[in-house]
């Protein structure tokens, strides 16, 4: 699993170097905001089934076509894929503050999901708008400290980016 630490002694090694100034700038930045990273992803961690269950409702409020009642039975699937990924995507980012880099969402929640979702036509829109409102939703001191909250939106505007 890629972090700060590995991914800039890899691009060292690749390089056949040692580590920067700058590269080990990298890896203290990223160790003075730990803290934070681990504040944020217990709060998360606590909180995962609420923080999903409201995006959830978010994006069936923005796109009611998803809950039709009377509809066929895919709409019905739909919905529970939506709130199963939703709190996919919740779990990789709480892996993604623990280790302090992007690795758990490029390895399992990015790589090859626009392939996925329009071989499937599962439109990614709903998907967005849960992980805008989780991004707004949040806040400090009420959800976790300032910092925390940074490395938290950080991560929600990575999925986000990459859905859209």
């Amino acid at each position: 699993m890629k972090s700060v630490v590995t991914t800039v002694v890899s691009a060292a090694d690749s390089a056949g170097r040692f580590p920067s100034s700058s590269d080990l700038e990298s890896v203290q930045g990223s160790l003075q905001r730990a803290n934070a990273r681990l504040e944020a992803a217990e709060k998360l961690a606590n909180g995962i089934d609420a923080v999903a269950k409201e995006g959830y409702d978010a994006c069936i409020k923005k796109y009611p076509y998803l809950n039709n009642e009377g509809e066929a039975n895919s709409t019905e699937v739909f919905k529970e894929k939506c709130l199963r990924d939703i709190k996919h995507y919740l779990r990789l980012i709480n892996y993604c503050l623990v280790v302090g880099g992007t690795g758990p969402l490029d390895e399992w929640g990015i790589a090859g999901q626009r392939e996925v979702y329009r071989a499937l036509n599962l439109p990614t829109a709903p998907y967005v708008e849960a992980m805008r409102f989780t991004r707004d939703r949040a806040c400090a001191p009420r959800d976790m400290s300032a910092q925390a909250l940074v490395e938290f939106r950080g991560l929600i505007d990575y999925v986000i980016n990459s859905l859209s």
